[in-house]
């Protein structure tokens, strides 16, 4: 698409944050997690000004490259210029993420068929599986408003999510919030991995639920199992397999 590159325009900092949120945006694309080009993955620039990185809406996920996101403010004003437009959806929803959650650094949300299928089960995210209990541990659920192009909506999803790192929401889809690109990944495989055991194992017999107990402790438990390094610990072996599929996702 001749789309010119921005390694040199932008930051160091902001070409590395540039490169993973990309690498990301292929990870989702290769795991089978997107939905065309009707889902998003934004990161937040460091600094004062509240500028984030979001897909060129119309792009498929394994089209994306470092060069081609777009670079937001809060009131989706584009920060450099870039042929492509921004999704007011999916603005609106990452941007209340954004704004009410300085702690995080990467929102992704999916609209997967297993995912979408439990957010529309009333009894939401069973204890039934070691990977649903990590997500448990930091879990919230918002209401289907319709499509969420409409800034009223913004106070409640924010109330909602609080500070929970999954957000279910609600006959949509899933969200995860990450303190940095690695962790969101590595938090939305285990809430995908989640919804399809639960759906797999309904269609089975009798469910087994986990020992609230364990739920409780499940924090300690993530730290043990990635040595204190949340998703920084498998990111690097998810850039080797993307480097074996396609390295193009650096331009």
């Amino acid at each position: 698409m001749n789309i010119a590159s921005l390694k040199d325009v932008v930051s160091a900092e902001e070409w590395q944050l540039r490169v993973d949120l990309a690498a990301c945006y292929r990870l989702v694309a290769l795991y089978g997690w997107s939905d065309l080009v009707f889902t998003h993955i934004s990161a937040r620039i460091p600094g004062p000004e509240h500028h984030f990185l979001i897909n060129p809406y119309g792009l498929m996920f394994d089209e994306i490259t470092a060069s081609s996101l777009v670079k937001v403010d809060q009131q989706c004003n584009k920060v450099i210029d870039s042929p492509f437009p921004v999704n007011p959806a999916g603005f609106v929803i990452h941007s209340a993420v954004h704004e009410a959650r300085d702690d995080i650094q990467c929102v992704l949300h999916t609209h997967t068929r297993a995912g979408v299928a439990v957010s529309a089960q009333k009894c939401g995210i069973l204890p039934i599986s070691q990977q649903s209990t990590f997500v448990l541990g930091s879990l919230a659920y918002h209401d289907y408003e319709g499509v969420a192009f409409r800034d009223e909506e913004k106070p409640r999803l924010q109330k909602d999510l609080g500070s929970a790192n999954f957000l279910v929401l609600r006959n949509h889809g899933l969200l995860v919030c990450g303190k940095t690109i690695a962790d969101a990944f590595l938090s939305m495989y285990t809430f995908e991995n989640t919804c399809r055991i639960q759906l797999d194992a309904q269609a089975g017999g009798e469910l087994v639920m986990v020992n609230p107990q364990i739920v409780s402790g499940v924090a300690q438990a993530m730290r043990v199992q990635t040595g204190g390094l949340g998703g920084a610990f498998a990111w690097p072996s998810l850039i080797r397999k993307l480097e074996r599929t396609d390295a193009s996702y650096k331009t």
